[in-house]
């Protein structure tokens, strides 16, 4: 599927000050700041249908690759065709984020001729989503794998910026951990007196 170059609606919204090309570092397309883009802008906003894991996972590899994971097993899907706001690619140094579950934002100053990318560690985590990365930014993770997201390098590069379902997963562990720690620490007894 290609992205639409006619002027029908769409499900998506995408910046005006964006442009679909194509992307000389990966094998495709690439969304691409035609204007600077200040930190915390809209840059894109997704629509689609919502799937379970059953039906994304089976969705054939080119409609796959633009299935965002919204809940534990709730991803938006394509609809018919691509739109340009689903071309927006993977890095694992990132200019983008989310704001809440299907919106993108700029993290910093966006100069015209950068791509838009995000880390697609803030919304999957599911294996049939996996891929090897071609994102070549320093560091590089070189793949991207389910359980990114539970790496505290990642937490700290996208803090807030993660789908609210990983978020609320990232809160349980720092909670539990938490708990874990307080309980070993009462554990502890002084010693006894003789």
């Amino acid at each position: 599927m290609d992205a639409p170059s006619d002027n029908k609606p769409t499900s998506n919204h995408m910046s005006p000050k964006l442009t679909v090309r194509l992307s000389s570092d990966k094998s495709g397309q690439g969304v691409f700041a035609v204007e600077p883009i200040d930190p915390g802008e809209v840059v894109a906003v997704w629509g689609g249908r919502i799937v379970p894991e059953d039906i994304a996972a089976a969705l054939p590899p080119q409609t796959r690759r633009y299935v965002v994971q919204v809940e534990s097993d709730q991803y938006l899907a394509p609809l018919e065709r691509i739109d340009p706001a689903e071309l927006v690619n993977h890095c694992c140094q990132p200019n983008c984020g989310l704001s809440g579950q299907i919106t993108l934002v700029a993290l910093r100053h966006i100069e015209p001729g950068e791509e838009i990318t995000f880390d697609y560690a803030t919304t999957d985590s599911s294996p049939f989503l996996e891929f090897e990365c071609a994102c070549v930014k320093k560091p590089c993770r070189n793949k991207v794998r389910a359980d990114d997201w539970q790496r505290s390098d990642v937490q700290a590069a996208n803090r807030g910026h993660f789908s609210p379902y990983l978020q609320r997963r990232i809160d349980s562990q720092a909670h539990d951990s938490q708990v874990q720690e307080e309980n070993s620490s009462k554990d502890v007894s002084p010693a006894r007196r003789g």
